[in-house]
């Protein structure tokens, strides 16, 4: 897991339950890079797409809706240039993984919006934190690395 800076083909976003951080990850950089980078998501397992960040994501034009969740073990993490980890237990189990290959492995501290509580808008406030959240970091580390 070196500190690579070169440029980036195929990228894997992952979290606990592929269910919010990394899916408007994978959204997200689909909706900034398109076909100049692959992108994926995985959780360390995989459970129904969350109703507000499908929200979110909608809201920023994006359509996940018929997307299948996926956990570690559908996905191939040795094909990828780099993996983006969204939460602890998912930064610590992609460590594991990748403990012995050259794949980059980067965590990227992204809050749990399930948590928020409150109101209906409160609530899809906190998804909608995550999103840009995300989206800054996608800016920022990944942008750089992608060709034009």
């Amino acid at each position: 897991m070196s500190e690579a800076s070169g440029p980036l083909h195929a990228v894997l976003f992952v979290c606990s339950m592929n269910a919010v951080r990394s899916p408007i990850a994978e959204g997200m950089a689909r909706l900034r890079y398109g076909k100049r980078l692959f992108v994926d998501s995985a959780g360390l397992v995989k459970t129904d797409r969350d109703g507000f960040a499908l929200a979110v994501l909608h809201e920023a034009g994006i359509d996940l809706k018929d997307d299948e969740p996926n956990s570690f073990e559908d996905i191939d993490c040795e094909s990828f240039d780099l993996v983006v980890a969204l939460s602890p237990e998912a930064h610590r189990r992609a460590e594991d993984l990748l403990r012995t290959s050259s794949v980059e492995l980067k965590y990227w501290p992204i809050e749990d919006a399930t948590q928020a509580g409150g109101s209906r808008e409160q609530r899809l406030e906190a998804f909608r934190r995550v999103r840009d959240t995300i989206d800054r970091y996608l800016r920022e580390e990944i942008g750089p690395r992608v060709k034009p």
